[in-house]
């Protein structure tokens, strides 16, 4: 039996190694006790972050309390993995930092399904954000484990992760390779996998009674649980990817990117990624370039690209000017390298033995608890270009269906800010930005919807819409239009006074965050924290929180009415599923059942579709080519 010793807040912890079935049986006996005491924390060490891939396997399995801990060596199996097998299943109250994570690998290995898990497990990542969702470098102090213990449980806390990083670059690995290839029994990992159950053990009844005082029920809790859970699943299920057609995007895009750069070269650029040479070809050209970096250099990032090129944040023609040729070649050549490498080659990187991709799920990945996707980011893909989408295809036998909400934050915007008009109009069919730029710029029924489509104030008036429900700025709003900054003020001027009750409540819940301590509570009981210095962003973070608990709840639904398996990804608002061809009518009419809802008085509505053999269809893009 091996011995760990380690100091948590002054007090000497220590935690066992076994080696044999004799010494498990000391594991065992441990683990019937401390189930009579309260929680069991559980954690796991593993070859790498990306489960599905071929040669992930889990190493460690630790449990602990806030002084004791067990590591069981699960990859050398038999007696070792099925102690921890029993122990993960006879256990009846665990806590784990970032449960999806060790419930997919868990699920994987066969030790525990995710279901089960989830029935007993409460995450201390949740807790951590329900609590205070700002990262650091906002005010807040983040969910990672080891800032949690440094504020909360000892201020000298050292998960020992950096000495580990020192032994794997000794030892020729990296920081992503190191932990598939140190010897289990090496003392520095035994006490970083031994810390991170102590910590654990130690957080989750702070985190608890902060919430208790927060006033955070009890009942938000179990639903960011089982939100977490479906995240899991439907992170798990994955997607199909077209091999080949991905390989040959990948060559097209690079091919693309050095088309775009030889014309940047035209204008004495070398190099895309050069912000000096690219700030100074434009100056010479004849742009004014006004905003500069933190070093005090020229800013040629793409918030400042996009409107010299004449093109909107999806990549559209806004039409206000000659579009600046220099600014168009350096974005579409960085746009072209970055999907070669973020998306093509990630996806071929990224498959598992049976061709799907995982893509990241993290339910809770913005400070408004809004989702976000990584490995591949699909959330950043613009809704301007199918060719990235057009790599996820449906099964054999399978088309891919969709559901998407319909203008969901700015109708949770009129009904929380009570427009009752606006409410009224839009249950009856209104279109919501026709009706605002109706209303803002005084256009009667002579001018027909069709005809404000593709109106310029309908498209200026959508803007401000949604700068409303996302708290952009005038200088924002100017750049996505490419108007003038007086001409977007007076326009959200007419905006304002067309529409009261939206100014009225953003005032009103900048007033209340300034008297509860630049706090806001949406409707569900999330406490969200804001910056002193914005406090603007109140009625945006309401949006955003509310609309994402809107999703939270269609996904609830989509669960209990037995359709979960069949989605394969959530991206913004959009639910992507791979569904038998002969069932896609049935199953889209479904998908948009579980997402229509009543919200304060407003009808939240999706536009379920079936997009045919591949995502991007969904996009204008083409079927896959017949084998």
């Amino acid at each position: 039996m091996r011995t760990i010793e380690a100091r948590v807040n002054g007090e000497e912890c220590r935690g066992w190694f076994p080696e044999t079935e004799d010494e498990l049986r000391g594991f065992r006996d441990w683990l019937v006790k401390a189930q009579r005491r309260g929680h069991v924390a559980v954690d796991s060490e593993t070859t790498g972050l990306n489960v599905y891939a071929p040669d992930f396997r889990v190493r460690l399995v630790q449990f602990g309390t806030a002084t004791e801990g067990w590591l069981i060596p699960v990859e050398w199996g038999g007696q070792f993995r099925r102690a921890v097998v029993w122990a993960l299943r006879t256990a009846h109250a665990l806590t784990i930092h970032n449960a999806p994570f060790d419930g997919l690998a868990f699920d994987r290995e066969g030790f525990i399904s995710l279901d089960d898990l989830f029935a007993k497990v409460t995450d201390t990542k949740i807790l951590a954000h329900l609590y205070d969702s700002r990262p650091f470098e906002e005010g807040g102090i983040g969910t990672s484990l080891k800032p949690l213990s440094v504020a909360y449980v000892d201020p000298g806390a050292d998960d020992g992760q950096k000495a580990l990083v020192k032994i794997f670059n000794a030892s020729g690995w990296t920081k992503e390779t190191g932990w598939a290839h140190i010897d289990i029994r090496h003392p520095d990992y035994q006490r970083y996998a031994l810390l991170d159950v102590l910590l654990g053990s130690r957080i989750l009844p702070i985190l608890t009674d902060k919430l208790t005082d927060l006033g955070t029920g009890k009942r938000l809790g179990d639903y960011e649980h089982e939100i977490a859970r479906i995240g899991a699943v439907i992170q798990r299920k994955g997607m199909l990817i077209d091999a080949p057609y991905t390989t040959h995007l990948r060559d097209e895009l690079m091919d693309e990117k050095g088309l775009y750069l030889r014309k940047a070269n035209a204008y004495g650029v070398t190099s895309v990624d050069a912000p000096a040479q690219v700030g100074a070809a434009l100056v010479g050209m004849g742009e004014e370039l006004t905003e500069r970096t933190e070093k005090n250099q020229l800013s040629v990032g793409k918030e400042v690209l996009l409107p010299l090129a004449d093109l909107d944040k999806d990549w559209h023609r806004i039409g206000a000017r000659e579009p600046n040729p220099l600014a168009d070649a350096v974005l579409r050549s960085k746009r072209a390298g970055k999907w070669a490498k973020s998306y093509a080659d990630a996806m071929l990187n990224l498959r598992d033995a049976n061709g799907r991709i995982h893509p990241h799920t993290n339910t809770m990945g913005a400070r408004t608890a809004r989702w976000s996707v990584s490995n591949p980011p699909l959330q950043q893909l613009p809704s301007s270009d199918w060719r990235i989408r057009r790599c996820v295809i449906a099964e054999p036998g399978h088309v891919i269906i969709a559901s998407d909400f319909a203008q969901v934050e700015l109708r949770v915007l009129v009904a929380l800010a009570n427009a009752t008009s606006i409410v009224r109009e839009v249950n009856n069919g209104a279109d919501l930005h026709t009706l605002t730029t109706r209303m803002v710029f005084g256009i009667g029924p002579e001018v027909t919807d069709a005809q404000l489509k593709n109106d310029p104030r309908r498209k200026l008036c959508k803007i401000i819409s949604l700068g409303k429900a996302y708290a952009g700025g005038i200088k924002t709003l100017a750049r996505q239009t490419g108007l003038p900054v007086e001409q977007v003020k007076q326009a959200v001027g007419q905006y304002d006074r067309a529409l009261p009750a939206i100014r009225r409540y953003g005032k009103k819940l900048t007033r209340e965050a300034f008297q509860n301590g630049m706090t806001v509570l949406t409707p569900s009981g999330r406490t969200l924290r804001l910056s002193r210095d914005k406090a603007y962003t109140a009625i945006a973070y309401m949006c955003q929180s509310s609309a994402r608990d809107i999703l939270g709840q269609a996904l609830l639904e989509m669960d209990g009415a037995g359709i979960l398996d069949h989605v394969i990804g959530v991206v913004h608002d959009e639910v992507i599923g791979s569904v038998p061809a002969t069932d896609a009518e049935e199953i889209a009419r479904e998908f948009g059942r579980c997402m229509d809802m009543p919200f304060f008085g407003v009808n939240i509505e999706s536009e379920p579709e079936i997009y045919g053999d591949n995502w991007g269809m969904g996009y204008k893009g083409p079927a896959r080519e017949a084998a």
